[in-house]
């Protein structure tokens, strides 16, 4: 119980909140209205790092979701031209992550990557088309254990202004295990080859739990 009402925190959210806890501490010193805001930012602060053990169903027919948010998109589209899969078509679900949600990302499958590529960009609002292409973004591709290719990209958004990226090329996957991460405010995309879609629209998602797809 206590572990759900005071999750872990995830390493990048420690120096934010010791920034935050002091600058409430020098608020609080001159006025108790500017302290009580700086405390509930503060409080955000701590949840929006939050990184809490998720129940991984480790089965090789599904694709887990690598975020929690809302599904966007459910769509048959070409694969990347980054990595060179845009004469492939592949199924693509989008997940939006808003500023109250988890935003430690996690694998749809267990597998190997193949290649991680970092691709500097601008800072739309992550619920647009465009952001797939034109946003920061981090694409990890993975060989599943059928070798279907299955891409999850780490895409910024209007807020977020960094990527984490916490794996390394040809490392050994477990389905759900930690990728990364987005700070305030994102998207993760997943291609995907080879399995049926089992999410819709406006559904919510949570990482490393929803089953997104199925072979």
């Amino acid at each position: 119980m206590f572990s759900k009402i005071f999750p872990k925190i995830h390493a990048e959210g420690y120096k934010f909140l010791v920034i935050s806890g002091i600058i409430t501490i020098v608020f609080y010193s001159f006025s108790n209205f500017l302290g009580l805001i700086s405390l509930v930012l503060t409080i955000w602060v701590y949840y929006f790092f939050r990184d809490p053990d998720r129940v991984i169903i480790d089965d090789n027919n599904y694709l887990v979701s690598p975020a929690d948010g809302e599904i966007i998109k459910v769509e048959e589209v070409d694969g990347p031209k980054e990595l060179g899969l845009e004469n492939k078509k592949f199924n693509k679900i989008s997940v939006f992550m808003n500023v109250f949600d988890c935003h430690v990302n996690r694998t749809p499958c267990a597998g190997k990557i193949e290649e991680i590529l970092y691709k500097p960009g601008t800072f739309v609002n992550a619920s647009l088309d465009k952001a797939s292409e034109d946003n920061e973004r981090n694409y990890f591709k993975i060989k599943d254990t059928d070798n279907n290719d299955i891409i999850v990209v780490q895409i910024a958004g209007l807020v977020a202004r960094r990527i984490v990226c916490e794996s390394n090329k040809d490392q050994d996957l477990k389905q759900g295990d930690r990728i990364g991460m987005i700070r305030f405010g994102s998207r993760a995309d997943v291609y995907y080859e080879n399995y049926q879609p089992l999410v819709k629209v406006g559904q919510k998602a949570i990482s490393g739990e929803t089953l997104l797809a199925k072979k």
